[in-house]
């Protein structure tokens, strides 16, 4: 049994790493999730090979672990995509805990869960979007004029817009926006701007 444990923890630390480091964090560069990754991943390894060792009921592990992910996930804001590599980061500890008995069958499914993300989530099938909340000192009545002034502020071309709140007192609105953006191209001086900018305006999101 022991024997058996080395082959899945050496399985799993090295699909890991390989989702973390090698896919995520090098596309998304972000370090926090990086380390949740690993950190849920290595946990539910840890319990499973346990309560395997321990011959005691997998279900009950399974629906601890289903509870912790739900609390985990309402805790904290965070995207869709990265929701995904949170389950995929689940499902590695979980295959390499409990098929380690089967070395060849739990390298199978690691592959496989990590060419599914890579390719998934590779830049060119799916380009670069960000998703921004954007504070607006202005109420567009114009769905048009919103979209033209929200891609001159953000500098590219917005995809979807929604507002999610007006406040017709101080004439501002607060807009979910999901856009890509432009390339940088250098404008002459002498050139006006449709829109004047103006500092009341507030911008936060993240990239995806």
């Amino acid at each position: 049994m022991a024997e058996h444990v080395l082959y899945g923890l050496a399985a799993n630390l090295t699909a890991i790493t390989v989702l973390a480091h090698v896919i995520y964090f090098r596309r998304h560069h972000r370090k926090d999730l990086r380390l949740a990754y690993i950190a849920v991943n290595v946990g539910v390894f840890t319990v499973v090979s346990l309560l395997l060792a321990e011959r005691a009921d997998v279900a009950v592990g399974f629906g601890l672990f289903a509870v912790l992910s739900i609390i985990r996930l309402r805790s904290d804001a965070i995207t869709q995509e990265e929701v995904g590599y949170y389950f995929v980061a689940l499902a590695l500890g979980l295959v390499n805990g409990i098929a380690a008995v089967i070395p060849w069958l739990a390298v199978l499914l690691d592959a496989v869960l990590l060419a599914m993300m890579y390719v998934a989530d590779h830049p060119r099938l799916a380009p670069r979007t960000q998703r921004r909340v954007v504070t607006l000192d202005v109420v567009h009545a114009d769905p048009a004029a919103l979209h033209a002034d929200l891609e001159h502020r953000l500098g590219g071309t917005v995809l979807s817009c929604t507002v999610t709140e007006v406040d017709y007192v101080r004439d501002v609105s607060i807009v979910d926006v999901r856009y890509r953006r432009a390339e940088q191209k250098p404008r002459p001086a002498d050139v006006a701007t449709p829109y004047p900018t103006r500092p009341a305006w507030s911008v936060r999101g993240e990239a995806r």
